[in-house]
């Protein structure tokens, strides 16, 4: 199931948005601002992101710009009461995927949310690549050299969250509570035994390695192959 977030001041429209999306087949988080969307990408694995431009603490136009100058490409489609061609040219300019207007017809909605997940290819082939190395979600399965392999399913789940944000660190109780859940009573060191049996696995991949930031976490990095 796709997990899409929802970040819109309005509480009428959020959960508008929520309900439509959810009876589509979706699963929604809602947040009210761009700082609280931050936090969640921090320990949650989003598909797309539904997004107001207007919003307190941070607007949709920093939360993008934000995400893109990180190097997250997650799609985003901004819904907002701006419509100039100034402000959809500053929407479009910050990263944006696609742009609707208020007041909206919340069954477009749906289909540009389906056509934006089809553009990133998530639809038809759950896949995380990095370098040569290709994670395929659905089947837990990581191809390298020709050859591959089916992951247990907390691995492959921690593997690919890395990888998604390459150079990015996660601490033990962030992978925790995205791999093992918030209400886990799992110790958070089981996160290290884990990670430990990931290195063990691709101590030879040429793409990756999975590197131990000392008093914070872990985070994956790319190779430089000369």
């Amino acid at each position: 199931m796709f997990k899409i977030l929802i970040a819109e001041d309005d509480k009428e429209l959020a959960q508008l948005f929520h309900r439509v999306l959810t009876n589509n087949g979706y699963q929604t988080i809602c947040v009210s601002d761009g700082k609280q969307a931050l936090d969640v990408l921090d320990r949650e694995y989003i598909d797309l992101i539904v997004s107001d431009i207007m919003m307190p603490n941070m607007d949709g136009y920093e939360l993008v710009s934000s995400l893109r100058e990180s190097g997250i490409s997650i799609p985003v489609l901004m819904i907002t009461a701006k419509d100039s061609f100034y402000d959809m040219q500053r929407g479009f300019g910050s990263g944006t995927d696609d742009y609707m207007v208020k007041p909206i017809d919340v069954n477009e909605m749906v289909l540009r949310v389906g056509a934006l997940l089809r553009r990133a290819k998530m639809i038809s082939d759950r896949k995380q690549t990095i370098g040569g190395t290709v994670l395929e979600y659905d089947s837990m399965t990581v191809t390298c050299d020709g050859k591959s392999m089916v992951l247990p399913q907390k691995e492959f789940m921690l593997l690919y969250k890395l990888t998604s944000y390459p150079g990015r660190i996660f601490t033990r109780q962030q992978l925790m509570d995205d791999i093992w859940g918030l209400d886990s009573e799992t110790e958070p060191r089981t996160v290290d035994v884990h990670i430990n049996r990931l290195r063990d696995r691709f101590r030879d991949n040429k793409d990756f390695e999975i590197v131990t930031i000392r008093g914070l976490g872990y985070k994956a990095v790319k190779r430089h192959v000369s």
